[in-house]
């Protein structure tokens, strides 16, 4: 018998703190990087960033961008990117798999995407993935 999927519950206070990011009235580029705490089985906070750079070797990111449209437009899309944690063990990746669609329906995050390998993360990466949704 397999293993059953973990799904992972997300924090009150990251809840609270993800919907203050999402009307945030700064204009730079900015973080929430979250984890997953193995022993409490919550999606928690890790490290916030007002300045960053798309070079992270995190899972779960959401990332306030600061895009410019072809026509002049600025908007500021919230993005989410997951990749799947390097190097950990199955029953880790299978409880950051889990817990994806838990957190970006509790956050309510429309623009979701996953990146194989985090080298590619770049704003190029997310320009083009954006580019998608006029």
């Amino acid at each position: 018998q397999s293993e059953s999927l973990v799904v992972c519950d997300v924090a009150e206070d990251l809840v609270e703190k993800l919907r203050k990011f999402r009307f945030r009235k700064e204009t730079n580029n900015a973080a929430i990087i979250m984890k997953i705490d193995k022993d409490k089985q919550l999606v928690v906070l890790d490290e916030e960033h007002e300045v960053f750079s798309l070079t992270s070797e995190k899972t779960f990111i959401v990332y306030s961008y600061k895009y410019q449209h072809e026509d002049g437009r600025v908007s500021y899309p919230l993005c989410f990117i997951f990749s799947s944690p390097v190097g950990c063990k199955p029953e880790q990746q299978m409880m950051y798999a889990g817990s994806k669609n838990k957190l970006v329906q509790t956050a309510e995050l429309t623009k979701v995407f996953e990146i194989r390998n985090t080298e590619d993360l770049t704003e190029e990466w997310l320009r083009e993935k954006l580019g998608f949704f006029h």
